[in-house]
């Protein structure tokens, strides 16, 4: 009986697939690492090739270890960070970069080679910049096809096809050129709902007027909850199923794990889901929240229609490095080595045990700015830097101890201003719903709730991404008539914690106020 679901999550290190049972059990998942060519500070990419591959390899471990039969499969979705990948008019590859064992085609979300870009765009003024917070960001499409275009005009003349990352896994899986409504109105500018979604006029403005015809874009899109085709004979053999099952439309990584933590509410309307905020944290962090009316705040990317529910306008604000951050200070500090999963669990382990003796006091001189990366919300700029204060010449694990929980406390602390700007003076309290890589860290999993002063909502599963994704792909397959009847049946079981708010008060506040503070100096020292 078709009655089982493949999920596929494509994030910035690895692919991670799992097989989903249509209650929402994830049954089993598989992992596989990804390549990544990075130059400097701006430059970041990817093999389009490597991904598909590692995406074939997880979901045929995946499918093994569930003891699940292929013909018992109904449907697989994809969802993957917003990166951009080029294919030429036959749909070859067009490699920006060559190295000994991959030809890199994909610029990751996280490159930044497209400030200038992005700032050329976002002085058009233009309806479309109003949607991105006011300030298009060099991680989104449109700036990125513009330095291509620019810089690149060998690669560009033989541009036929670009797509966000999700859209060319189900291009891969099926063959279909249809493109999500999740993905163009949340990165290329499309303004879904419109007659024309198209925005002809700020294209010319920008020289992109063959946008559309070099990217191999239409008019349409497909909403998330609907297939784009059904997964061809050849990728049926690469990924170990049944040639002819249902392909949902792509999905942003972040809104995928949206999808899982907030499904369940989804047949309750917008208004329901007012004061509901899903946390998708892993190297960067992304909040979404959603309303009925469509709602414009400076460094708050959206609002747009139906990315994910029907009749909903999203909402999206985040930080550009979160787990990003915490692996850098383990890596260049003397007492770190490689980021793992396991060291950081070490690192964990020891500063509670610091804490137990030293409470709130400890490393309360160390002082940190999280923009290591540039800042999305509130102040969407690219080019911002991190700070650190207080810096000692200790170079022991205590002391890379000390640093990384006052680096968790400032990504906390950076949460609790981007949650501020989403709410944009309002007194509607904030629900967190927790997904992503930090749902493992202890540490980050305390301070969203203390130092924000929300509930945190944590999904009993190892991967809600995943489920979301897994909702996906049983709406699409059929197993269910929409969203919110999956979202319904398959939502994750959580348990929730709520904030104590005489430590936010006592210490947190103080923190805060530091924050602030050193965000000014930022600002001074600029000017100098």
């Amino acid at each position: 009986m078709r009655d089982h679901v493949i999920a596929v999550d494509v994030g910035t290190g690895s692919a991670r697939a799992g097989v989903v049972d249509r209650s929402g059990r994830l049954l089993a998942r598989s992992e596989h690492p990804l390549v990544t060519h990075v130059v400097g500070e701006e430059v970041a990419e990817q093999s389009s090739e490597q991904i598909w591959a590692a995406v074939c390899m997880a979901v045929r471990a995946a499918v093994q270890a569930s003891g699940v039969a292929p013909a018992d499969v109904a449907g697989i979705s994809f969802d993957a960070t917003c990166s951009l990948v080029l294919r030429d008019t036959s749909g070859a590859s067009i490699p920006l970069t060559h190295t000994d064992r991959h030809s890199f085609d994909t610029i990751l979300w996280m490159d930044h080679r497209a400030i200038e870009e992005a700032r050329i765009c976002t002085e058009t003024g233009h309806r479309v910049i109003r949607h991105a917070g006011n300030s298009l960001s060099p991680e989104m499409q449109i700036p990125k096809l513009l330095w291509l275009k620019t810089h690149r005009p060998d690669l560009w003349s033989r541009l036929g096809f670009a797509f966000d990352l999700a859209d060319f896994l189900t291009w891969r899986a099926s063959g279909s050129n249809e493109r999500s409504i999740c993905t163009l109105t949340s990165k290329w500018g499309y303004l879904h709902g419109e007659p024309d979604p198209w925005p002809t006029d700020f294209l010319a403005e920008i020289g992109l007027s063959d946008l559309l015809e070099k990217c191999g874009l239409s008019a349409s899109a497909t909403p998330v909850g609907k297939p784009v085709g059904t997964i061809s004979t050849e990728a049926a053999k690469d990924l170990g199923l049944m040639p002819g099952i249902a392909v949902a439309a792509g999905m942003v990584d972040a809104y995928a794990g949206t999808l899982g933590v907030l499904g369940g509410q989804a047949g309750k309307g917008a208004d329901a889901l007012t004061g509901q905020y899903a946390l998708i944290g892993g190297t960067s962090s992304c909040v979404v929240a959603f309303s009925r009316e469509p709602l414009f705040q400076n460094s708050v990317w959206g609002p747009y229609f139906e990315t994910v529910f029907p009749n909903c306008w999203l909402s999206e604000a985040g930080q550009s490095a979160t787990g990003a951050l915490l692996n850098h200070l383990v890596a260049m500090h003397s007492a770190g080595g490689e980021a793992t999963v396991a060291r950081h669990r070490a690192i964990i382990d020891r500063v509670q045990e610091l804490r137990t003796v030293e409470g709130h006091r400890l490393a309360e001189d160390i002082n940190i700015l999280p923009d290591f990366h540039g800042n999305r919300s509130p102040f969407a700029d690219p080019t911002l830097t991190g700070i650190v204060t207080g810096m000692r010449l200790d170079q022991s694990f205590d002391g890379l101890c000390r640093l990384y929980w006052r680096a968790c406390l400032s990504i906390a602390l950076g949460l609790r201003q981007v949650i501020e700007t989403m709410q944009a003076g309002t007194a509607v309290p904030a629900r967190l719903y927790l997904t992503g890589g930090h749902v493992k860290n202890a540490l980050l999993n305390e301070l969203y709730g203390d130092v924000s002063g929300c509930e945190v909502v944590i999904p009993q599963t190892d991967d809600a991404v995943l489920i979301g994704t897994a909702m996906n792909a049983a709406t699409a397959a059929g197993l269910y008539p929409d969203l919110s009847e999956a979202g319904a049946a398959m939502a994750p079981n959580a348990v929730s914690r709520a904030p104590k708010l005489a430590v936010k008060g006592e210490q947190y506040d103080r923190d805060y106020q530091r924050f602030q503070l050193m965000q000014e100096m930022r600002l001074r020292l600029r000017d100098i």
